[in-house]
């Protein structure tokens, strides 16, 4: 099951009719979301780890607590930090109806990680992961729009959401195996129940017709000549007019020039290869690259895009976070590493060396994993 099969019920189904459009609910097997961010997994995060702000940060009755409230300084090597949760605070204003927030999960949360990783691939936008804790009773926040997309699913206990429409608001109960998508804009807000809550918002930072123009336009504008406007034209603002129509007429056509097919893949280019590197379990693969053999299993590492552009006698070779270029005889060997979940060396199209310094090479690039 895809990140956005698991999300949305069917992926196609959501990119066709869905995306960007209209508040849509899915129920799945609770165990598939609870797994993703459970509240033992919270509880650790808290008052087990050395975790620190931004990376978490509280509110309670709509307002933002100040970090002073919930954090301490400490030393590391003889060295000042700063920002560290002070789990004692942090419970107590937890148990006085503070919700905890932790922000940018993607980051250090593995299967929040993954997810993340395949859901950006599915929908060609960067996305980020937060999680609400949220006492009995409480509410975090009051009616309020993002400016983003989200996806939201519950983990532990239930929350009351409250989801502004065009027909007025209208009430939704969320709880584990229930996930919900709203487009950019949808005001709502959320009060747990009678149990603890805890649910993650998953933020799709949605990419624009407007900054994929600006990015296509850039070069464009750049060839513009930056010369000094002539002095005077606040007197005859015609030495402005007759130059701006002559270098906007210039500007013109060389948009008529541009090749949007070139300039979509740039941006493609862009996107994959910005991405964080996601590389969960390399040290394995580090230590284990030379021994591998013919008959070794690799797997494609979850979330690790495999983009192939022709460059003429090379491929460029797209992987999330970076780009490799290889010899363009390779090529049919990448394709059947794209078309396989899991290979062996022994099943590409090369001599049985090469395959061994291909998968190598793809072992440290981060987009094969040793299985």
């Amino acid at each position: 099951m895809s990140a956005l099969d698991l999300l949305s019920g069917d992926a196609q189904t959501f990119l066709a009719k869905v995306w960007a459009s209209r508040v849509h609910l899915h129920r799945t097997d609770p165990a598939e979301l609870v797994g993703l961010l459970s509240l033992d997994d919270a509880d650790h995060l808290l008052t087990s780890t050395a975790i620190r702000t931004p990376a978490i940060r509280m509110a309670q009755d709509g307002s933002v607590l100040p970090e002073s409230s919930y954090t301490r300084g400490a030393t590391l090597a003889g060295k000042p930090v700063t920002g560290l949760v002070d789990a004692r605070k942090a419970l107590a204003l937890f148990d006085g109806g503070a919700t905890v927030v932790f922000q940018g999960l993607q980051r250090y949360w593995p299967p929040l990680t993954r997810l993340i990783a395949e859901l950006e691939l599915e929908l060609g936008h960067p996305c980020q992961a937060n999680a609400y804790l949220t006492p009995p009773g409480a509410q975090g926040f009051a009616v309020h729009s993002d400016s983003h997309d989200v996806f939201v699913f519950q983990t532990a206990g239930s929350k009351l959401w409250e989801i502004h429409g065009a027909d007025g608001p209208e009430d939704v109960l969320l709880e584990p195996g229930l996930s919900m998508y709203l487009p950019t804009g949808t005001p709502h807000a959320a009060r747990a129940q009678d149990t603890v809550s805890l649910h993650v918002t998953l933020g799709i930072n949605q990419l624009t017709w407007r900054g994929l123009v600006e990015h296509t336009m850039k070069p464009v504008l750049a060839d513009v000549p930056d010369d000094h406007l002539p002095a005077g034209y606040l007197d005859d603002p015609s030495l402005l007019a007759d130059g701006l129509a002559e270098r906007l007429e210039e500007l013109a056509a060389a948009v008529r020039r541009v090749d949007a097919s070139a300039a979509v893949e740039s941006e493609i280019r862009r996107f994959l290869t910005s991405r964080p590197p996601r590389l969960g379990g390399g040290l394995h693969d580090v230590l284990g690259r030379e021994a591998i053999d013919a008959t070794t299993r690799l797997r494609r590492r979850a979330g690790h895009p495999c983009v192939l552009l022709d460059r003429g006698e090379q491929v460029e070779v797209l992987l999330g976070d970076r780009t490799m270029t290889v010899p363009a005889r390779i090529r049919p060997a990448l394709d059947e590493v794209r078309a396989r979940g899991e290979l062996t060396p022994a099943d590409l199209p090369l001599d049985p060396e090469s395959n061994l310094v291909l998968c190598r090479r793809l072992i440290r690039e981060g987009l094969l994993e040793i299985a």
